[in-house]
């Protein structure tokens, strides 16, 4: 196991090298410039058109609106925000929240134009449900059908990693630490619990998350947040650390800049999944009327994500101090951050706030991987898929969390490669998309001015 284990790590490393990391902050970076700033320029109307999506509830789609940006949030908001900014903050260094907030900027255009295309080139299936994402958009848009299934292979396996055992895997060692439960006894009864959502498809998941997601993030939120409140003299200290660790690495072992920048992107894109395919996923099956409503609503996640609660995390963490003794890592080192300054209660907001990040997490990805699966093989195998899917959620609660974090590493690159090599080529018909749903934002705005003035 051991010897497999190193293997995994030389992979993931040639999966996470810099060609992959240039590949995805430079579409980043790319669109940012040619949608000219859109993620800053309409983020206020994203919000807007998420918390007012009933405007589109006649549209085509599966799921309003809201409810696929917190399906996508789900999938999203998970050990990322707790466990990944720990471990890129004692491997990479406290720099590598910069380069967290640097990939999760240009990830929000990314993410813009996934769902701009997963919209556009969605399909209606025999049973009347969508279905779209990046393995529709590579073969209906770049008509490359070999390499839509690639991405989905990539995409259907992924999920037992990022979206599955690597969850599970962390809310049995958090409960066992915190709570004295067995990994045994919690594996099965989050079993238990995904198998009640997800064996009732995407309308049952995206029910409870509609719930679930916002009240989990305000409750992990209003945590960290109270503790940067309360030692608001410690916050400038904590960024000049960030700050000036980015640029120079020298928190990291010999200095190595390279290794702030790599564990922050790799961390970054693993919390917000900005590239790598799988939130257009449930884009797809958003009501909408338009492929750049939906769109703007997407790029929210990644904001949420890490410009938002991977930030708290991240603070919290590097204000704490602990990082530097070298002694925990992961959710035990957010957990003793977070009880530094609340003693008694800090590691209970951790623990119970990682339980439903994860909870929700596994909810989300089983959509993501079994449309993937459904893509491949037909939609009569998906029960099937949901079934395993289910009985991986114990596997990964027994299983060792380094194994399975180079897995989920791995699979993540690998899902990422042919996403962004499809937005790259269909990147035309996102600016083409853009434009003509900016200037029907025009016209709306025009014909409301021209009714106020008639009522006048």
């Amino acid at each position: 196991m051991e010897n497999l284990n190193e293997v995994l790590v030389t992979v993931s490393g040639l999966v996470w090298g810099v060609p992959l990391l240039v590949l995805l902050v430079g579409t980043g970076i790319f669109l940012t410039f040619k949608l000219r700033l859109l993620q800053l320029r309409k983020l206020f109307m994203g919000f807007k058109i998420a918390f007012s999506s009933g405007d589109c509830n006649d549209s085509e789609g599966d799921i309003s609106q809201f409810q696929a940006l917190m399906t996508a949030l789900a999938a999203t908001i998970g050990t990322g925000n707790i466990v990944g900014v720990a471990t890129a903050v004692v491997a990479g260094g406290p720099g590598a929240i910069f380069w967290m907030w640097t990939s999760a900027f240009f990830g929000m255009a990314t993410k813009y134009a996934e769902a701009i295309l997963a919209v556009r080139f969605r399909e209606r299936k025999a049973n009347g449900s969508m279905a779209g994402g990046p393995m529709y958009y590579i073969k209906n848009g770049m008509h490359c059908k070999w390499l839509a299934a690639v991405f989905a292979f990539f995409g259907a396996f992924a999920a037992f990693g990022i979206g599955n055992m690597v969850q599970s895997n962390a809310v049995a060692l958090v409960v066992k630490e915190n709570f004295g439960v067995s990994q045994i006894h919690t594996g099965i009864i989050l079993t238990i619990f995904t198998a009640l959502v997800v064996l009732g498809g995407i309308k049952g998941i995206g029910k409870v998350t509609g719930i679930m997601v916002p009240a989990m993030a305000m409750f992990y939120m209003v945590g960290g947040l109270s503790i940067i409140f309360m030692n608001l003299d410690k916050v400038p200290g904590a960024l000049a650390i960030i700050f000036g660790d980015a640029f120079t690495g020298k928190a990291v072992a010999g200095g190595a800049l390279g290794t702030v920048i790599r564990f922050g992107v790799s961390r970054g894109v693993f919390s917000n999944e900005a590239g790598l395919g799988s939130a257009p996923i449930a884009a797809a099956a958003a009501k909408t009327d338009m492929p750049g409503r939906q769109a703007l609503v997407s790029m929210l996640g990644t904001f949420l994500d890490t410009i938002v609660v991977c930030s708290v995390t991240g603070l919290v963490v590097v204000m704490s101090g602990l990082w530097q003794e070298g002694t925990t890592n992961g959710a035990a080192l957010t957990s003793q951050a977070f009880n530094n300054f609340l003693p008694s209660i800090g590691n209970s907001i951790v623990a119970i706030g990682l339980i439903f990040f994860a909870y929700s997490t596994i909810l989300g990805w089983c959509y993501y991987g079994e449309k993937c699966f459904e893509y491949l093989v037909g939609e009569k195998a998906v029960l099937g898929y949901r079934i395993a899917y289910t009985m991986a959620v114990f596997v990964g609660s027994i299983s060792s969390l380094s194994l399975v974090w180079n897995l989920a590493d791995i699979f993540n690159g690998l899902m990422a490669v042919p996403n962004l090599i499809a937005i790259i080529a269909l990147s035309g018909i996102v600016f083409e998309e853009t434009k003509a749903f900016e200037t029907k934002l025009q016209e709306e705005k025009e014909y409301k001015v021209k009714m106020r003035e008639q009522e006048i």
